[in-house]
């Protein structure tokens, strides 16, 4: 199951890596290898999340993420999106801003640095609705009762989350882009720029949030009569399928993990130039880590780990929280690549490792009570 699950991502390693090796040398292979640590780092909490809309999705479409989603995942986010911001930003073709990047990396590094408080405003809001619309929902689980009780009964509220985010926005834009960073320290008023960011975020969060929302209402039906196939299959003794999302439904949640991925790779995409202006090596060793995650994603939704480990999702999206935040805070001032990483990994193990606490809390549990009725039988 493992090597079946990971065995594409093991492949594409070794042939970029040698490819690495043959274009740019030992240098270029030390760099594609660090970067793929580094997506891998950045994203872990990106693959759990991943899992929980991916379960609902069936075989074809886990494949169609795996596949086509990878192929989006590498050459859209890790190598045409920093071509597009640059030529964005500096208002010349994306052919000007490939030829920028060969010829001027020192250049082309700056246009995308100054564009950062755009890109960390949309991909901060987008994040931050993750956050808020799961820390406001009432669910039978909770991992941080004593917080996630109150924050509940506060998302009864009707679009509480979304004046949330908005305040959140405004208090960013009110303090933090008017001294945004810029390249070589110097500071510029962003304002304008993370507003219309912000909210351009916010509202791509709505519109595919929304339609995904929509059509997984109407799976409901769906996953009810695949629940009756089900057991019609087994009283007839043959082996159940496995059923999800198709159609629509499944279109509009690939969608939705699409733009989820976009915003988790905007920090790895901006902190791999701290490791190399060279838009190749960076989206060949981004890729690779980009497989890692698609192959972890589908993993932990074959092995059912977020069911086994309680409190994964909610450390996840923790996690998302901690980012949007480090995203609008980095718009001022710079953030070390090693402490996003960090602090979302350093969620998600503590989150395990309470999920591993009430595991072994409810196996103590459960011998106890069997224990008398063990010896009453004798």
């Amino acid at each position: 199951m493992f090597l079946k699950t990971f065995g594409w991502s093991f492949g594409v390693t070794v042939v970029g890596l040698a490819a690495a090796f043959f274009l740019w040398g030992w240098e270029g292979f030390a760099v594609v290898a660090i970067l793929s640590v580094l997506e891998i780092s950045l994203s872990f909490d990106n693959a759990v999340v991943n899992a929980g809309v991916l379960k609902r999705m069936n075989e074809f479409w886990q494949k169609i993420f795996l596949t086509i989603g990878i192929l989006i995942a590498v050459f859209g986010m890790r190598l045409v999106f920093p071509v597009v911001i640059v030529a964005l930003t500096a208002g010349v073709s994306p052919i000007e801003a490939v030829d920028l990047a060969i010829d001027d990396p020192d250049r082309y590094e700056l246009l995308v640095t100054d564009a950062h408080p755009a890109i960390a405003a949309f991909g901060g809001m987008f994040l931050m609705m993750i956050f808020l619309e799961f820390i406001f929902e009432e669910r039978e689980i909770m991992w941080l009762r004593w917080l996630e009780r109150p924050l509940a009964r506060l998302g009864k509220i009707d679009a509480f989350s979304v004046g949330v985010a908005l305040a959140a926005l405004l208090l960013t834009a009110s303090f933090i882009a008017p001294e945004a960073y810029q390249h070589g320290g110097l500071h510029a008023d962003k304002t304008e720029t993370v507003l219309l960011a912000g909210i351009a975020g916010l509202l791509t969060y709505l519109i595919v949030g929304g339609l995904s929302g929509f059509f997984e209402d109407r799976l409901e039906e769906d996953e009810e009569r695949a629940h009756e196939a089900e057991e019609a299959a087994a009283r007839a003794g043959r082996q159940p399928t496995l059923i999800g999302a198709g159609g629509r439904a499944a279109f509009f949640l690939f969608l939705y993990l699409e733009v989820l991925d976009a915003s988790f790779s905007f920090d790895g995409v901006i902190g791999a130039f701290a490791i190399t202006n060279d838009i190749f090596e960076m989206a060949l060793g981004l890729g690779i880590g980009a497989m890692y995650v698609r192959s972890l994603t589908i993993y932990l939704v074959r092995q059912g780990t977020l069911e086994d480990y309680r409190y994964l999702e909610h450390g996840a999206h923790y996690a998302i929280g901690a980012l949007a935040v480090m995203l609008l805070v980095s718009i001022r001032w710079h953030l070390p690549e090693v402490v996003t990483g960090l602090v979302g990994v350093g969620l998600i193990a503590a989150a395990f490792w309470s999920s591993v606490r009430h595991n072994r809390l409810d196996a103590a549990n459960g011998e106890a009570a069997e224990k008398p009725a063990v010896s009453s039988g004798v």
